[in-house]
């Protein structure tokens, strides 16, 4: 169990949950297109980009990739089966966490919860996981049993300009299906875990623009059917366009997933 969480008791979190805003939900796409709540007026360059930079050669600017949430561990199944898991459930949430009422913390189990209890969107198959096992458990339900996870190998070169190396596509570069997890932020490690068809992957070598030698290996994601994602979802902002206009490409950000059929 990770004790540390016994800091955001009653006396209240030693720092703000609200500092802590998963900077992976703004990739969780069918969140974005079931709330349309995020409506930003800036989005930090490069976070979103066009399937065409992903080419040998080309400079572009690396968003800020780094984990910002406090740092947790995964719950054993065993203990995870008896804990509740739902809005419905709140008052024992808040007696087995010690959250105060109306506290950050009771207001960022929330939050997670009706995120996990959310419907799912048109194609979408979600799932909250708090054990390895279950998200190997969803990974394989929906992909089969040979599989592979990736993530961005380290944070180097994030919010500075970077170079694409030699780009490889993640299943021959054929269209297919991947369970991206993003963190959620909640007392365990909590991640939300979906599988949205059509979609691209490719790794690639980050190289320094000035010396060319390499700083990372990433991974991205291209989103090809963005026709039921929001109006106001940064990507059309920063990129200028609409749903369905255009694909939509990402980073996988620091301890987030990608998980594929293997190759």
């Amino acid at each position: 169990m990770n004790n540390t969480f016994k800091e955001y008791s009653k006396e209240g979190p030693t720092f703000s949950f609200s500092k802590y805003t998963n900077v992976s939900t703004t990739l969780s796409v069918s969140a974005t297109a079931a709330s349309g709540k995020m409506v930003n007026k800036w989005v930090e360059p490069g976070k979103f980009f066009r399937e065409k930079m992903m080419k040998e050669g080309t400079v572009m600017p690396m968003p800020d990739i780094r984990d910002k949430m406090p740092e947790r561990s995964f719950l054993p199944r065993s203990i995870l089966s008896k804990l509740p898991f739902s809005v419905s459930k709140m008052d024992e949430l808040k007696r087995v966490f010690r959250a105060s009422d109306n506290g950050s913390m009771e207001r960022m189990m929330r939050e997670s919860l009706e995120e996990c209890e959310r419907a799912p969107s048109r194609g979408e198959t979600k799932r909250c996981v708090g054990s390895l096992e279950d998200m190997i458990d969803f990974a394989t339900s929906v992909l089969g049993r040979n599989v592979a996870v990736r993530s961005t190998e380290n944070v180097k070169g994030s919010k500075k300009s970077v170079m694409v190396g030699p780009v490889t596509g993640i299943n021959g570069g054929k269209v297919t299906q991947s369970v991206s997890c993003h963190q959620s932020l909640f007392p365990y490690l909590l991640y939300y875990c979906h599988a949205v068809p059509k979609v691209r992957l490719y790794q690639a070598d980050l190289l320094d623009p000035k010396t060319k030698t390499k700083i990372n290996h990433g991974i991205a994601i291209c989103h090809l059917d963005t026709s039921d994602w929001s109006p106001t979802h940064g990507a059309f902002l920063s990129l200028g366009s609409a749903p369905g206009r255009i694909e939509v490409c990402h980073w996988i950000f620091q301890n987030d997933m990608a998980w594929t059929i293997a190759d």
